[in-house]
């Protein structure tokens, strides 16, 4: 008997896998961190087969550990990082350069290039996407530019582009599937989100063979089963894929905003707001991103998107970088020892600037530091920062869509603070709603995969009560002084990096 679904969740900074029950109850869960490499300034890249490495443990290990038979899941949902590029050979499956992580700035010069020959405004219309670093197919371009081995395997036919979705379904089916899901594809800027294909002229003009790049298919549908001798998976052959999405449309999904106009914000590594926009795939703007939302059987839906480069990764910089607090939930608690921001204000434009500014020449700074300026102003002026750029986002995507957010879902690890959430609401003056679980994202990929397995039903099945309501309480005179002190922030971050 069928008891069981596990998501795969590979994020930016660790791989996990989670188990939820017939009701969609989260039961256990393992988490595994994996190295950033940072070669270059602005560079992000991340090791394939520790990827895979730290997927596969977290899968064996909440499996023993919850005390749960492989024969008792009925399916794996996949969930994943987005816009991370890896370049592989067909015949061996072996990486020939590290991932390149959707963070990763490399790609400005080739952006600058594709802008100068008046490509913009035809990706804008085809791929619903502004020409930035933060997409896959200048990544690609890259690879094969700058990497013999990848050059190589062009040429010898062997080349396989994939992000994370396609390099874990590869891997899990001993290179039998070379796939990825729309949600994903929509994110490569080589993908016409209208027709829902592969852009030959986008491919030419990156230079991309279309044969290297993985079949797109819906986002929840059965692609086959676990069958690989390797990374010790034996005991789950069999097992079916059902669904892939990329983790900021998991998270919509998860948080069942199947309704047009519903609106959610993930925390992690970045931000990330997503609209339901319905089937309507012509919306079009400079600020915000039209993406799919997701795809199953004959519905697509498509989504606004505002993105936030830098959120939870702030948080871990002052951990890791400065050392002024020893745990991520240490930065809440000392944001809450001071009374205000003590006018600092924290500009995490670490490798540029997302929604609405697209700036990527932004770079990371501080302001308003004084000798009474503390370690705690720091941790809040951080907090508050992604707040801010939050409130940037919605703020445009109020004024593109016309449609006033008067609640807004929230999760992610960063979710569970609640200073950032009450804050979250007071400056933008509404609702902030938090699930039970912070596990939104994987929720969606395990939903996903038990609609498409007949495991669940969507209509029935509610992902968990909500714990946390956060309503305002800022006045509007105290929120316009906050702004101010931000936009001045903002204004003087801007466009740093550019000669």
């Amino acid at each position: 008997m069928k008891k069981y679904v596990i998501a795969l969740d590979q994020g930016t900074t660790s791989s996990r896998a989670v188990i939820f029950d017939k009701c969609g109850k989260l039961l256990h869960k393992a988490q595994y961190p994996f190295k950033q490499y940072f070669p270059e300034p602005g560079w992000v890249e991340h090791d394939p087969n520790e990827i895979l490495e730290t997927q596969f443990r977290a899968l064996r290990d909440v499996v023993s550990s919850s005390g749960i038979l492989p024969s008792e899941i009925a399916a794996i949902g996949i969930t994943n990082q987005r816009e991370t590029v890896i370049a592989w050979d067909k015949v061996t499956g072996e990486p020939a350069y590290n991932a390149i992580v959707w963070q990763c700035r490399r790609t400005a010069d080739i952006c600058e290039e594709i802008k100068s020959q008046g490509h913009e405004e035809y990706i804008k219309q085809v791929t619903g996407l502004p020409i930035d670093p933060y997409f896959s197919g200048t990544k690609c371009k890259w690879l094969i530019d700058n990497v013999p081995k990848v050059r190589e395997l062009k040429e010898n036919g062997r080349l396989a582009f994939g992000t994370i979705d396609s390099w874990l379904i590869w891997s899990l089916t001993d290179g039998k599937l070379h796939i990825t899901d729309v949600t994903n594809a929509s994110r490569t800027m080589l993908f016409d989100i209208n027709r829902l294909c592969y852009d030959q002229k986008l491919c030419d003009i990156l230079g991309v063979p279309i044969e290297s790049l993985p079949t797109v298919v819906p986002s929840g549908k059965v692609y086959g089963e676990i069958n690989t001798s390797k990374h010790l998976l034996g005991e789950f052959a069999g097992i079916p894929i059902c669904s892939a999405l990329g983790d900021q449309q998991a998270a919509l999904f998860g948080q069942k905003c199947f309704n047009v106009g519903d609106i959610k914000n993930t925390y992690g590594t970045g931000c990330f707001t997503l609209m339901n926009i319905g089937d309507d795939s012509s919306v079009r703007t400079n600020d915000l991103i039209t993406t799919v939302g997701w795809q199953y059987g004959e519905e697509t839906v498509w989504a606004l998107e505002g993105s936030v480069f830098n959120a939870g990764s702030s948080v871990q910089w002052l951990r890791d970088q400065l050392g002024i607090i020893s745990t991520a939930a240490e930065c809440s608690e000392l944001a809450e020892t001071v009374e205000d921001n003590g006018g600092v204000y924290l500009v995490s434009a670490f490798n540029g600037l997302g929604t609405p500014y697209w700036d990527m020449y932004a770079r990371g700074s501080i302001f308003g530091i004084t000798r009474g300026t503390t370690k705690a102003h720091i941790a809040r002026a951080t907090l508050e920062g992604i707040a801010y750029q939050v409130y940037d986002l919605i703020k445009t995507m109020e004024k593109v869509s016309s449609k006033r957010v008067t609640s807004l879902k929230a999760d992610g690890g960063a979710s569970v603070s609640r200073f950032l959430m009450q804050f979250q609401s007071d400056i933008l003056n509404t609702k902030v709603i938090c699930p039970e679980s912070a596990e939104i994202t994987a929720f969606g990929a395990a939903l996903m995969a038990g609609i498409t397995c007949g495991f669940y039903n969507k209509d029935e099945l509610e992902s968990g009560e909500i714990t946390r309501i956060y309503t305002p309480k800022l006045s509007q005179e105290e929120i316009e002084k906050l702004i101010h002190g931000w936009q001045k922030s903002i204004k003087r971050t801007l466009n740093w990096e550019n000669e």
